[in-house]
């Protein structure tokens, strides 16, 4: 698992892909660093329901999965390779003021546990 701080810029509403599955996409904006990075996540499934005590402008820390996956195009045969950002908790962090809720956390994009990922 992974977190990040920052400010909500966009929350999208809940979106029925499937009879069995649902997302909502939403933008956290980290402006910890020198550049200000525009973070699209996804909350799937009971995770949607995560964003409705949240407003755009709230300073939040999300926690999330690294998701990846491959894909083949039946047409053509290409091969093509997928990122997501899964939200597993989303925590309020105080109301939005313009500066990084992370100012005095150099590093925000932080690791949790052991994982198997290779690097």
């Amino acid at each position: 698992m992974y977190t990040l701080k920052g400010e909500l810029k966009v929350i999208n509403d809940v979106q029925q892909i499937s009879d069995s599955f649902k997302k909502r996409e939403f933008v956290v904006v980290d402006a910890s660093g020198q550049y200000a990075q525009t973070i699209l996540f996804q909350a799937v499934q009971d995770r949607c329901d995560l964003l409705n005590n949240f407003k755009v402008g709230d300073n939040v820390e999300v926690t999330f999965f690294l998701r990846g996956r491959e894909w083949t195009n039946p047409k053509d045969g290409a091969v093509r390779f997928f990122n997501s950002l899964d939200a597993w908790k989303i925590e309020p962090l105080g109301s939005a003021t313009g500066t990084p809720a992370s100012a005095d956390n150099a590093e925000t994009f932080v690791a949790e546990g052991d994982d198997d990922l290779p690097f």
